[in-house]
């Protein structure tokens, strides 16, 4: 093994931790991806042998990554969502899969919007030190602040959080049960509680990659789309698509549709069947329990 497989090698190893650092600091899967893989071209220019705890210069290197592209965001006001996506999982900032274990569901989601309203230095200064335990000695450095001054940024970061609404939202709650609802009918059969799901005026739709697998491009009408479903839903899966509840429908480890649900007045208005593999790659996806 060469120097170089040996130093990807010792990368791997803390990629994990890399992408969720820079999942929460960012609140976006793509841009976290973007970080860690400068954070790999940083490393391979460097001189590791002068390097003692690699995990903590990879750590601060990502970190000091994700600050200069939350600063850069800040100035150019981007949204990092997705615009090819239902407007239901694209107006969702993504989260990672090890992210979405504690921030992607609602109460998570919530979070997330609190802390788009702190400065970059806040917002890193609270995310490294209260989700990943840094020292504010560590930290100081990357924000280019005093110990005790980064302490008060993740202490102001702190208290607008706790004084935030993050409490789960019902609305998401009940998302989760209407969905939930529609895969059970589906797998059972039953037409009329498909229908009571069912907006009257719901539309179907399918990207042509989910027609070449078998789906019809549109379907009208809630007795039509009940009919499309019923008895037909058996492999899908419960899951959180972009930290907002719909389906999956895996094939050999891998998704290859995704159900997208839009919700008006607790009735499903419309389902968008995603199997485009550029689309798909957008998303982050975990499956939930039945």
């Amino acid at each position: 093994m060469d120097d170089h497989d040996w130093l990807a090698e010792r990368f791997e190893e803390h990629r994990t931790h890399l992408r969720a650092v820079a999942s929460r600091i960012l609140g976006s899967p793509a841009d976290a991806d973007d970080a860690v893989q400068e954070a790999w071209l940083r490393l391979a220019r460097s001189d590791s042998s002068q390097v003692e705890n690699l995990g903590g210069w990879l750590t601060t290197v990502v970190a000091r990554v994700s600050l200069n592209m939350l600063q850069s965001r800040k100035t150019r006001r981007e949204d990092p969502a997705g615009s090819r996506l239902p407007e239901e999982i694209a107006g969702t900032d993504g989260a990672g899969p090890e992210q979405q274990a504690v921030l992607a569901d609602s109460v998570g989601l919530a979070l997330l919007v609190v802390l788009d309203t702190l400065t970059p230095a806040e917002r890193l200064a609270f995310v490294l030190h209260d989700m990943f335990a840094l020292p504010f000695e560590e930290i100081a450095p990357i924000v280019e602040r005093s110990p005790a001054a980064t302490r008060q940024l993740a202490s102001r970061a702190r208290r607008r959080i706790q004084g935030a609404d993050t409490t789960p939202d019902a609305d998401l709650a009940r998302r989760r049960e209407i969905v939930r609802a529609f895969l059970a009918a589906s797998r059972n059969g039953d037409l009329g509680a498909l229908v009571a799901v069912l907006d009257p005026d719901v539309v179907l739709r399918a990207d042509h990659a989910a027609v070449r697998l078998g789906a019809e491009a549109e379907v009208r009408g809630a007795q039509a789309v009940a009919g499309t479903f019923s008895g037909r839903a058996g492999a899908a899966k419960m899951a959180l698509i972009n930290g907002v509840a719909g389906a999956v429908w895996a094939a050999g480890g891998r998704p290859r549709v995704v159900f997208s649900f839009t919700l008006t007045g607790g009735k499903i208005t419309a389902i968008d069947l995603l199997g485009d593999p550029a689309v798909l790659g957008q998303l982050d996806l975990v499956t939930l329990p039945d």
